[in-house]
């Protein structure tokens, strides 16, 4: 093969093309980092996970005794016989018993009619705004990003099971890594002596292409870590999000040094035909949390991991002509785990008293995120959250 310098490569791929090479990390680059620098076993860790599409949750947590429930959809609404009775009339889509069985054992947070002020109904823009943390001012980088932001460079401390980097995981300084569910085969021999030649780095560099060639260094120092943890783990078989958290329970208990992971499972913008499409999500949803959190639970990691799960919006309370939902506001936040304060955040938006047609808006998510932030990770939220105030106390206090 020809030989080649690093300011080639970078003219030619351009640097953000290799800056990107520092999001994705090999199986190799995890199991090393797990056994170089394991994480302690009682440091609390978050794993998110995104619905996209917009969840109904009119559907998901279900007010199945409300009349007005039933008048609105009349062709798609969840009758008893459909449904697991939680309390104060709700209940659980009847395909959630793994939800079911996390509410009993007062480990599932239900946070109601959640969303933020004057809520956007475009899937793009409302998704950034999530992802974000910020409602009023339009900005690039994601909350966790911020959070990497306050800390060292470490590339194993925020990572995304998939190909490309979510925006969650962007922040101005820091970025999360992320792992395929396959894994990742990085270049090998010759190449691979050529791609450590683009990593090394010169006093003459520019902060741009230092940075470029450090994401080079990234990805091999990661592959290094990650393979050894993954390379023993069971073939992952269901659906697309249990897949993912079965490499996430695979790299908890292998003691990777990561405090965050971002999952997600996609489908749920139901604009036709919702209960067949919907309770297969929901109940895909709930029996990969639900697995997940028992592999989890037989390991002296029992105890640190907490599951947020959010969508960009709800549905309409009124079915359209297709026997679906559009677009719509507020809707449940699920937060699941031993250290959980189980039960009900918030309460259920009425379905007769609308704002523009939609549900209200009960519960700020930032809410939601202070208490992720501040009691699992550990960082002052006013400076992730622009200075926001409130939390809702989701998370036990460390016995």
């Amino acid at each position: 093969p020809c030989d080649f310098n690093r300011r080639q490569f970078l003219k030619y791929t351009g640097a953000a093309g290799a800056a990107a090479m520092a999001a994705t990390l090999s199986t190799d680059d995890v199991a090393q980092a797990a056994s170089v620098t394991p994480l302690p076993v009682g440091t609390p860790i978050l794993v998110i996970v995104t619905l996209y599409g917009g969840n109904d949750g009119l559907n998901t947590v279900v007010p199945y005794l409300d009349p007005a429930y039933l008048s609105n959809r009349p062709d798609m609404s969840l009758d008893a016989s459909q449904v697991l009775p939680l309390s104060d009339g709700l209940s659980l889509n009847g395909t959630m018993t793994g939800f079911q069985s996390l509410w009993a054992a007062n480990k599932l947070a239900i946070v109601l009619g959640t969303s933020y002020p004057n809520p956007n109904l475009s899937h793009f823009s409302s998704m950034a705004i999530w992802q974000t943390a910020s409602p009023v001012e339009e900005i690039s980088s994601g909350w966790i990003g911020r959070y990497l932001d306050g800390l060292p460079h470490d590339p194993y401390r925020a990572i995304g099971i998939d190909s490309t980097l979510t925006p969650l995981l962007a922040g101005n300084n820091r970025v999360g890594s992320m792992v395929p569910v396959g894994g990742l085969n990085v270049p090998w021999g010759t190449l691979a002596t050529q791609f450590e030649v683009l990593a090394r780095t010169s006093g003459q560099d520019t902060k741009l292409v230092a940075d470029a060639a450090g994401s080079i260094a990234d990805l091999f120092a990661l592959s290094s870590i990650l393979t050894p943890v993954l390379k023993n783990a069971p073939p992952t078989s269901g659906s697309p999000l249990a897949q993912q958290l079965d490499v996430v329970a695979t790299m908890i208990t292998g003691n990777v040094p990561t405090r965050v992971y971002s999952v997600s499972l996609s489908g749920f913008d139901t604009h036709a035909d919702e209960l067949s499409q919907q309770n297969v999500l929901v109940g895909q949803l709930s029996d990969a949390i639900m697995a997940f959190l028992t592999q989890v639970g037989t390991t002296p990691r029992a105890d640190d991991v907490v599951v947020m799960v959010y969508s960009e919006f709800g549905r309409r309370v009124q079915a359209n002509g297709g026997e679906g939902t559009d677009h719509g506001t507020s809707a449940p936040v699920f937060v699941a785990g031993n250290r959980v304060a189980g039960g009900f955040y918030g309460e259920q938006p009425s379905l007769t008293q609308l704002v523009q047609g939609d549900l209200a808006v009960v519960v700020d998510f930032r809410d939601v995120y202070a208490s992720m932030l501040e009691d699992v990770l550990d960082t002052d939220a006013g400076k992730i959250l622009n200075n926001w105030k409130t939390k809702l106390d989701l998370i036990k206090p460390v016995a």
